[in-house]
């Protein structure tokens, strides 16, 4: 026979007295029976007060016991029931992710393959051969590379902090064995966290290494970009894009709504780095230390408008411009860097209208900057200018999926600062190619070019003359 304690049960509903104290039924299965319905009424008397409390309502009175009961045992009460609004049911407090949870880590990687099909492929000492230095596996002797390796780790520490860090694993270091390079290094590209003092996010102030708000295609991620290279002239005022220091942007609602409509129409974007944006770099350059007192400073506006007014639904045109003052002291073939800082300065405009289906591209900028000179065998601050125009289409649907077909034509005449000894380049370049996304985690880009181009390498002169044929396919994870 099962055994039953109600001691429990009595104390936790509130029974007035114990029913130790109750006279004892002489016959055995009385005093089950007794016991069972006791509890039966307990329990109709705990459904009826934990649905008053769910409710929000004053608990219903609690049930007279039947006659039988109240002559053979005191009411048996429950001290809840008198004030159900005392009883308080609070959900646990809502905590927010921890701040690891909110990161995410994304990537992408290029693999190319180049081939001079037709020109200067080498050259004699002292001649330049057909060289570029958006891509330095463009030779006689090269096959398959990686241009780029990138994982990248961002997230929101807060709600008005976050962070961005990406290095690059298709780095390559020389001087390894009697001159050989080493591919494959990795190098840190982006690190900076993002401060946003306001409750929109508009404005937002940027510290790191991150990139210099000077050129449309210079800001564009490499991953979006539609050519495999950026040009010469635009790339030539910021190589490798970035500095260390510190922005300030600066992103108007009804910019952001624009660029929040491109971004979810598919549309390739320059990246949300603000309408306005100043900035103070060292300016030396990435991963470069820093080499003298001065300060590189930066000032960009862009702004797009809608063309949808003028009949050009879904069009819209993106115009502006930046300006950057800065010294440098590029480094030198013998070693070290230059003893003095070299004046480099420039301003540059930008358009850019965006394909639906059909788009142009443009850039240009001019300004002083380090160059060798021959006749003095040193560097010095000469006039430089550049920039390229681009015709692109866009098919969203195909047998191939998506594609982009684009034309792009490059021009320029100036020093380039990253190299050693600020050679001078001199560029023309015509590119046909087309992009297509089989998937969406694919990207094949085929393009040809039609080039002329002096080395960066101030020991050869002239331009060389030829045409690249040039494939490369992309993964994003």
């Amino acid at each position: 026979m099962m055994r039953v304690s109600l001691a429990p049960l009595l104390v936790v509903a509130g029974l007035s007295q114990p029913v130790a104290a109750q006279p004892a039924p002489a016959d055995p299965a009385a005093t089950i029976a007794e016991m069972q319905r006791q509890i039966a009424e307990l329990k109709a008397m705990v459904a009826e007060l934990r649905a008053a409390v769910q409710a929000g309502a004053a608990a219903p009175p609690a049930a007279s016991p039947p006659a039988a009961v109240a002559a053979a045992a005191p009411t048996v009460q429950l001290a809840a029931a008198r004030a159900p609004d005392a009883i308080v049911l609070k959900a646990p407090a809502r905590r927010g992710k921890p701040w690891y949870e909110k990161l995410t880590l994304r990537g992408y990687t290029q693999m190319r393959v180049n081939e001079i099909v037709a020109g200067a492929a080498t050259a004699p000492a002292g001649v330049s051969r057909l060289r570029s230095i958006g891509d330095n596996s463009i030779s006689d002797r090269n096959n398959f590379s990686f241009r780029r390796v990138r994982l990248i780790l961002q997230g929101d520490l807060s709600d008005h902090v976050s962070l961005y860090l990406q290095p690059d694993f298709a780095s390559a270091v020389s001087n390894q064995s009697v001159g050989e390079r080493r591919e494959g290094f990795g190098q840190l590209r982006d690190a900076y966290v993002d401060i946003f003092p306001t409750e929109d996010h508009s404005l937002r102030l940027r510290l790191g290494q991150s990139k210099v708000p000077f050129g449309w295609e210079n800001l564009q991620s490499s991953s979006a970009r539609l050519a495999l290279d950026r040009t010469d002239g635009i790339n030539t005022a910021v190589p490798t894009e970035r500095d260390l220091g510190a922005v300030l942007f600066y992103t108007p609602p009804q910019v952001q709504q624009i660029w929040n409509r491109l971004a979810s129409d598919g549309q390739k974007l320059f990246g949300n780095y603000g309408a306005f944006g100043v900035a103070l770099y060292n300016g030396q350059g990435t991963n470069r230390a820093e080499s003298n007192n001065s300060l590189m400073a930066v000032a960009m506006a862009t702004w797009p408008f809608a063309l949808d007014g003028l009949g050009l639904d879904g069009q819209v045109l993106e115009v502006g411009g930046a300006i950057m003052r800065n010294k440098v002291q590029p480094e030198l073939r013998s070693g070290g860097v230059n003893p003095t800082a070299i004046t480099d300065n420039r301003v540059g405009v930008h358009a850019m209208l965006y394909p639906q289906p059909i788009g142009f591209q443009a850039e240009w900028n001019w300004g002083t900057g380090p160059e060798f000179d021959p006749a003095t065998q040193s560097i010095k601050a000469k006039p430089l200018t550049g920039g390229y125009v681009q015709a692109m289409g866009r098919v969203r649907q195909s047998p191939l999926g998506p594609f982009m077909p684009f034309a792009r034509w490059q021009f320029y005449r100036g020093g380039f600062k990253a190299g050693l000894n600020a050679p001078r380049l001199e560029t023309d370049e015509l590119e046909l190619g087309i992009e297509f996304q089989p998937g969406v985690p694919l990207e094949f880009t085929l393009s040809y070019g039609w080039a002329r181009r002096r080395e960066a390498d101030e020991r050869r002169a002239g331009q060389a003359e030829g045409q690249v044929l040039r494939a490369q396919v992309q993964w994003n994870y």
